[in-house]
């Protein structure tokens, strides 16, 4: 091994550059040159952190001088010992060797590429076998090099694999700010929003994966369909929105797989396409998909298993890839029981759920959700407010949103259209003196609701009781046990699921 020291006479500024050549057999050498550059880049404000799995120690060593100076390096002798480590903390890049002792670097790239699909591995051999490199890039490797190593190559190899993650991650940073912006469900700290777009984020990247969302009315499932679509990696795509209870049960097949020309009467002469083919590559968001026919059911369903389909009054078989995501704020599983919908349309529509939670369980999101309708309005109706009084945010706390989101942005809204002072009031927003809203001193013993105890109550063991007790008076029934507690059926899955979890 051969080690070489560099000490500097004078002091170094950025900018500065050395280059130091080892000259060292050639033919069989680690490194060919070696170049020390220290230059400000404005893409390294940013510390990409590079694993390399390799067995040689030499190797090892060599690669990690090579880039330990711009990025933060690990190095692992094993592809068992860096995979713990990537299932909790992905790098950057990994720089892989493909003969390693425990386990062929092939199949240690099949593994990484389960647990982080779009995680970036440079493949690394002794071997030129033209073979093995296909298979590896086949299998998800963004490059592949042979030894000896040439440093110049490596960098340029790592440059390119750091710029799609740059790429990717300018990509994601607008994403974020378009959904903070765009999407008001989404704003909010409260435990239930969050699981939902931890969940979100998952599922979004499964772009072959239907996903059925569930929810009152009003929470925002559509916003959420967008979400998902935005988050994935069609989100270039189009997104576009089918409401299937406002459109006749006659021309649902056609808006969904379109029609050839004279398919029926009042067909256009050139014909259609449907909605299905003008969102390929993109998203499809069927919107209350309860209501559609068994016949319609059953077409869909031949689309999501086969990706294929015919136009209505057309015989030539088509194929594209769209993704289905759907909605619906009905009890499908009952609908189900009653021959209202299909079974098997059921379980392919629901490979993913994603339970929306009401208004009403997420209290500490109706503030900042409430804000951000009010920045939204006061800037399209050119009105300007200091915000919301206390009062205001107290009426706005303890209200029953029975139609969610929906109705807390048109009560905003209404209220910056009729508002005359800098703050909203209660009374701007209709809260104040009739039954629809609560105010906060009824909410603290008038109308029937009991006073807190001066010692104190376990709230969550009270909600156990009586969702205990709704489940034995229902007969084990959760539609009918959410209706004597005066909720939705999704409301009361929602708050019967979050007890379990508490006490697992």
């Amino acid at each position: 091994m051969l080690f070489v020291f560099i000490c500097f006479s004078r002091n170094v500024n950025p900018g500065m550059m050395f280059v130091c050549k080892i000259p060292y057999r050639n033919s069989t050498c680690l490194i060919q040159h070696f170049t020390i550059t220290w230059e400000k880049d404005e893409r390294e404000v940013v510390a990409y952190s590079i694993y390399v799995v390799d067995d040689d120690s030499e190797m090892r060593e060599v690669l990690s001088l090579a880039l330990e100076s711009k990025f933060q390096v690990k190095t692992f002798s094993t592809a068992g010992s860096a995979i713990e480590v990537i299932k909790e903390d992905p790098p950057d890049l990994i720089l892989l060797d493909i003969g390693l002792p425990d386990m062929s670097g092939v199949d240690a790239l099949r593994e990484i590429k389960n647990l982080h699909p779009e995680a970036l591995v440079i493949m690394v051999t002794a071997s030129t076998d033209i073979d093995t490199a296909i298979s590896t890039m086949k299998l998800g490797a963004s490059d592949y090099m042979t030894k000896p190593i040439n440093v110049d190559a490596l960098e340029i190899s790592v440059r390119n694999a750091l710029d799609k993650i740059r790429l990717r991650k300018e990509v994601q940073a607008l994403q974020e700010k378009y959904l903070k912006e765009n999407i008001p469900c989404f704003v909010g700290e409260s435990n239930a929003i969050q699981d939902v777009m931890q969940f979100v984020d998952k599922v979004a990247k499964a772009v072959d994966t239907p996903v059925l969302i569930l929810g009152e009315t009003g929470t925002g499932k559509e916003l959420i369909a967008s979400a998902i679509h935005y988050k994935s990696p069609n989100f270039n795509g189009p997104f576009l929105t089918l409401n299937c209870s406002a459109i006749p049960k006659d021309l649902i097949e056609s808006e969904l797989f379109g029609y050839e020309k004279g398919a029926f009467t009042g067909a256009k002469a050139a014909g259609k396409k449907g909605l299905v083919e003008q969102a390929a590559d993109g998203t499809l968001f069927l919107d209350e998909v309860g209501d559609l026919s068994l016949e319609a059911q059953a077409k869909l369903l031949r689309f999501l298993e086969e990706g294929e389909y015919y136009r209505v009054g057309g015989t030539k078989k088509l194929q594209i890839q769209t993704r289905v995501v759907s909605a619906t704020n009905k009890d499908l599983v009952a609908m189900i029981e009653k021959d209202l919908f299909r079974r098997d349309l059921y379980y392919r529509l629901a490979v993913i759920k994603v339970e929306v939670p009401a208004l009403n369980n997420r209290r500490d999101d109706i503030v900042p959700i409430a804000r951000h309708f009010l920045s939204e309005f006061s800037s399209k109706h050119g009105r300007s407010f200091t915000g919301f009084s206390l009062e205001t945010e107290g009426y706005l706390k303890n209200h029953q949103w029975q139609g969610n989101i929906r109705e807390l942005r048109n009560l905003v809204e209404r209220g910056i259209l009729v508002a005359q002072g800098p703050e909203l009031t209660p009374q701007d927003l209709g809260l104040e003196g009739g039954s629809e809203g609560v105010s906060p001193q009824a909410a603290e013993g008038d109308g029937g609701i009991p006073i807190l105890p001066d010692e104190g109550l376990d709230l969550q063991a009270l909600e156990e009781h009586y969702l205990r007790e709704a489940l034995k008076k229902a007969e084990g029934n959760e539609t009918k046990a959410a209706k004597l507690l005066r909720m939705s059926y999704y409301s009361f899955r929602y708050r019967r699921k979050k007890l379990k979890d508490l006490q697992s």
